[in-house]
Formats: structure tokens, C-alpha cells, sequence
């Protein structure tokens, strides 16, 4: 495929995208918001010279927490611009950064809109987090001399198969990025397969991110809420399929003899309703986080995270945790906030999205892969029995997240070689 053909296709799928918007809509209104921007359509002026960073939704805005406050900090006389295509990124940018940047939605990657957001913003230098390729964004980029650098670039080995796939476009982007920062040796691997160039290997961001101020305490207050004699687990991040099976691990436990509560907190917010209903079905007694008002009822046996922002003070309120998104072909979500908060960590067998991290936290004994849902069961009661192992799995955690950081200082050398103020 050329970047015609890629053109042409967006452009063919055009009309269908207010249609996609409404559904969306329906379930998540805030997807109906902001729409003119979608398609390169700003207001309001831009008074200061540009940085630019592309955060798809709340994993990425969130990892880029210690970067944008070490790029306020090194460029003063610069706005930061945070560009997101989830309402829940956008979300969580306010609740970082509040009004101490610029955000909008990053416009669909078809050539007048890019061209639109570029003559509107005119930004000194673009920063796209993780993985995101927008092979229309990246070209116009180049023609206009902007760097685009990909930071915190990770890429396993079936989306790096898939861009192979797309042959020349695949590879003039690639080429056409400034840098690439990746976070492995098995990611740089792959970049350099798909022809990047200008890759360097600087750890991952993520391990840098601070639990919030407050979030500690926060995790106590909990706590005291949820029965300070009570062994908690918490199931964070789960995503489709996965509850039915974590609700019938913790059903084949004697719940009432070990005094186990557990916390589940879906990936997603439109969720909260399905998941509140796979609770009900399973016949676990349960109150929903929102309800919460004094302690929680001694034979409630679930409590349904339904909040947003509370991640760090679910981690912080619990005995140990399974991080979900691994327990099927997902690729797993993000262990290093558990290690950070010193828990214990259960992780699935399906983690290719975070796979250096989770075998490094496997092997500094932080972490335990649960291969099946025998295996989760088992391990759930191993840990709920076993208090001294829980406390050196946290110890462990913490040792190895303060071990991998370093990320920032990395990437604030590689911008400052492209950012010319």
C-alpha cells in the first residue's frame, strides 16, 4: 500500500465516521463533544511557541506525567499541547494538568484536517507516545521540517508483523520520524526491522510516574472503609471476559472463613453497568464503589470500583493485586503502578503489551504468572494464607520499580537535540 491508496480509503470511510461518533455516543456522550476537532476545526488563539504531545487515552497521558512536568519546567516559554483521541485521555489530562495546557482531539489522519490542526498550532516539535503511527500526520510533518519524535515506543511482534504488512507506507513512516525512543532491546529490535531510523533504547517512561499526592492517604481512608481486618484483592484494569472468571475464582474460596473482600475495577468506565451485572449473576453479594457512603457491610463479599482517578488509591488500600487485560488475548495492562505502590502482583499469561516489564517483575520475584484459571484460583488463596510472602512480593515491587527509572532524563536529551528555541 502507498499513501495514496491510505488516502483514499480514510477518505472513502468518511462518511460513515459521525455514525461511528453517535454510537460511541450513545454509550460514552462525551464522544458527541468537541467533534469540529476531529476534522482539524480549532478555536481560540495561540499565543506562546509550541510543544506537542500525542497521548492516545488515559495510559498514555498518565505515562507522560513525569515528561510534560520536566518539559514545563526545561521550556518555560513554551505551551504544551496534549492531543488525545479518547474522551477518558482528555479526562485525565484536565485532572493532571488542569488548565496549565492546551488540549484538543488529535483530528482524524486524513491530509486537510492534519494540515488544518498544523497551520492552526504550529507546533516546534511533535512528541507522539507509545505507539501511534498516523502515516498522513508523519508526512505532512516532515514537509513542513516539524520533528516528530516517537517516545516511549514500544511494539511487539504481532503489530510489528501487521506494519510489515503495509510495506512502502509502513516504512516511509518509519523513516520519516526524526527519532524513535524505545523502551526495550526487543522494541528497538523491531523498529529497526520495519526501517526506522534514529532509534535509541530509553527505558520506560511509566516507571517515572509519581503515585498522586495524597493517593497513600487516600488508599487508608479506604481501607478503614472496607474492613482494616479484612484481606483485600484487587482485580484492576479487567476487561471483557475476565470478571465472569476472577468472580468464580474467588467463589471456589471458603470467602466467609478467610474473610476475603475483593475489588474489581473494569478498564473501562462504559462497562461499569455490564460488569455490575456479571457481579449480580454471580451470586457474590456486592455495593458498588459510588454507593459507598460508611463501612462497607461485613458479608459484602465485591466491591465494583466504579470511579474514575482512584487507581493508585485502589493499590494503596489493598493486600495484593492481578492486573488485568492478561488473563486473555488482550496483552495486559500496565504492573508498573502496582510495583510502584509496593503490591504484590498476579499477572496472566497475556502480557505482550508490557512483556519486558513483566518478565523483569517475575524475575525479581515482585510478580507471579497465574497461566490458567486454575492456576489464578490457587494462587489467590496462596497469597491470601500467606502474609510474610505477601510483604517480601512488596518489597520486591518497590525495589524493582525504583530500579528501572530513569526514562525522563533520557528523553529531555533526545528533544533537546530537536527542539531549537
Amino acid at each position: 500500500m502507498n499513501r495514496f491508496l491510505y488516502s483514499l480509503f480514510l477518505y472513502l470511510a468518511l462518511p460513515f465516521v459521525p455514525l461511528k461518533l453517535l454510537w460511541r455516543g450513545i454509550k460514552q456522550p462525551a464522544y458527541l463533544k468537541h467533534c469540529g476537532e476531529r476534522f482539524g476545526f480549532y478555536n481560540g488563539p495561540v499565543n506562546q511557541p509550541i510543544i506537542w504531545l500525542h497521548c492516545v487515552s488515559v495510559g498514555e497521558t498518565r505515562a507522560a506525567e513525569p515528561l510534560i512536568q520536566a518539559l514545563q519546567t526545561q521550556y518555560p516559554e513554551h505551551q504544551i499541547l496534549i492531543t488525545n483521541t479518547t474522551p477518558t485521555g482528555r479526562d485525565a489530562s484536565q485532572q493532571l494538568f488542569g488548565n496549565a495546557v492546551l488540549r484538543v482531539y488529535l483530528p482524524y489522519d486524513l491530509p486537510f484536517a492534519v494540515n488544518n490542526f498544523l497551520n492552526h498550532f504550529k507546533p516546534k516539535i511533535g512528541l507522539l507516545m507509545e505507539t501511534e503511527l498516523w502515516f498522513n500526520l508523519i508526512a505532512v510533518c516532515k514537509q513542513r521540517e516539524i520533528p516528530l519524535l516517537l517516545l516511549n515506543a514500544r511494539l511487539s511482534e504481532k503489530s510489528a508483523n501487521g506494519y510489515a504488512k503495509l510495506g512502502k507506507l509502513a516504512s516511509e513512516g518509519m523513516q520519516s520520524l526524526s527519532a524513535v525512543a524505545a523502551q526495550t532491546a526487543a522494541d528497538f529490535s523491531r523498529f529497526q526491522t520495519l526501517h526506522a531510523n534514529n532509534i535509541s533504547v530509553a527505558g520506560n517512561l511509566k516507571f517515572d510516574v509519581k503515585p498522586p499526592a495524597g493517593s497513600v492517604d487516600k488508599g487508608l481512608q479506604l481501607r478503614k472503609l472496607l474492613g482494616n481486618k479484612r484481606t483485600i484483592f484487587l482485580a484492576a484494569s479487567t476487561r471483557k471476559g475476565e470478571e465472569k472468571h476472577i468472580l468464580a475464582a474467588v467463589k471456589g474460596l471458603d470467602i466467609l472463613t478467610t474473610n476475603l473482600l475483593t475489588i474489581i475495577v473494569p478498564r473501562h468506565p462504559q462497562r461499569f453497568n455490564e460488569v455490575e451485572s456479571i457481579i449480580q449473576n454471580s451470586g457474590l453479594t456486592y455495593q458498588r464503589r459510588s454507593h459507598l457512603v460508611g463501612s462497607v457491610d461485613k458479608n459484602i463479599q465485591v466491591v465494583l470500583g466504579d470511579s474514575m482517578g482512584e487507581l493508585f488509591t485502589y493499590y494503596a488500600a489493598c493486600d495484593f493485586t492481578l492486573v488485568g487485560g492478561s488473563l486473555f488475548e488482550y496483552g495486559g495492562q500496565n504492573l508498573i503502578e502496582a510495583a510502584c505502590m509496593g503490591k504484590p502482583i498476579l499477572i496472566g499469561s497475556h502480557t505482550f503489551n508490557f512483556a519486558d516489564a513483566t518478565e523483569n517483575a517475575i524475575r525479581a520475584q515482585a510478580a507471579i504468572r497465574v497461566k490458567n484459571m486454575a492456576a489464578l484460583r490457587d494462587s489467590i488463596q496462596y497469597l491470601l494464607h500467606n502474609a510474610p510472602k505477601r510483604e517480601k512480593m512488596g518489597e520486591a515491587a518497590l525495589s524493582f520499580s525504583k530500579a528501572s527509572t530513569g526514562a525522563t532524563m533520557h528523553l529531555m536529551k533526545l528533544i533537546a537535540q530537536y527542539l531549537h528555541t
